[in-house]
């Protein structure tokens, strides 16, 4: 039977990738106190003394049907929580209450000297830069496409000039409508005539295109390391999931030891990569998200992704 010590699991109320892995530990009978920050108030108590015990730091995260004593938390799930905004408060107040959350439960959290995250929310913060991601990835063996991060257009130009085929991504997804509809900044073809000068307005990236004949998702979980190739004629397979198939991959083991010393750089155990295969199976590394989706490719391809992570947040890093 395993201790009797909680995992907290932070998250939005609507993820069926977090479900997958609770379940997982449901099944473990391993206890689970799951939250969302945006529900602090009635559904979201924390409360937290330093300075009056032996402990450091002493006290409780609850919500209606759960308490989590923090000094017994095992591990922390730091999956897609959400922050309040608290929208019947004045701007001035809102901006004030939303602060006194994050860093009054968030802190409370990031004092906490035992437990595992998966990942740490500061880790993650300081991971999800895509220019020290693409240099990293160099530093490390990685074969990288050419690329240029500018405001200078014509610089821009210059680059893409020079490249056989260039596509321009941006350098975080932000939330965004146009005419209120929401509307994602998908990898696409750039030209040179293209480019003009609000180039200017802020710093840019383009990328060389590379050959590919596939796309691979590699989720690393401490230890263990999951790949599957997709297939799809898309230069950014999010566009259509319904084109997608999947298969099982098996990089060179070069490649998934890269990967575990890239999250080893990083601070973090686990994180999900994107990687493209060229004509002549090479594989180019694309980039990192620290807490990417991985669900869906556990139901196409029966690979136990969420096992691996309810390993990891009950046994530790046994890296």
């Amino acid at each position: 039977m395993t201790e009797e010590r909680p995992v907290l699991v932070a998250t939005e109320a609507d993820d069926i990738t977090a479900d997958m892995v609770i379940t997982e530990l449901n099944r473990r009978d391993v206890p689970v106190v799951r939250f969302n920050p945006a529900d602090i108030g009635e559904n979201l108590t924390v409360s937290a003394r330093f300075g009056t015990c032996p402990s450091p730091v002493v006290g409780q995260v609850r919500t209606p049907s759960r308490t989590a004593d923090v000094t017994r938390v095992r591990s922390v799930y730091w999956r897609r929580p959400e922050w309040p905004t608290f929208p019947h408060l004045s701007a001035d107040d809102s901006r004030f209450a939303a602060t006194q959350v994050r860093y009054g439960l968030g802190g409370t959290l990031y004092a906490l000297d035992g437990p595992l995250w998966v990942n740490h929310p500061l880790r993650v913060a300081a991971a999800d830069y895509k220019p020290a991601q693409l240099a990293l990835a160099q530093r490390l063996g990685f074969t990288i496409p050419p690329t240029l991060v500018t405001n200078d257009p014509d610089e821009a130009r210059a680059f893409v000039g020079t490249q056989r085929q260039a596509i321009y991504k941006t350098l975080r997804w932000t939330p965004y409508t146009r005419g209120g509809l929401p509307v994602t900044g998908w990898a696409n073809p750039v030209t040179v005539d293209e480019i003009d000068g609000s180039v200017r307005i802020t710093p840019h990236l383009f990328q060389a295109r590379v050959d590919k004949v596939a796309d691979v998702r590699v989720l690393v979980v401490g230890r263990r390391a999951f790949a599957v190739r997709i297939h799809s004629d898309l230069l950014d397979w999010r566009k259509d999931y319904s084109a997608l198939t999947y298969t099982v991959e098996h990089p060179p083991d070069r490649v998934t030891e890269g990967l575990r010393a890239y999250l080893n750089r990083l601070d973090l155990v686990s994180g999900s990569f994107d990687l493209a295969v060229d004509r002549a199976g090479r594989y180019w590394w694309l980039e990192l998200n620290p807490n990417g989706q991985w669900g869906w490719l556990e139901t196409e391809t029966g690979l136990p992704m969420s096992a691996a992570f309810a390993d990891l947040l009950t046994q530790g890093d046994l890296r």
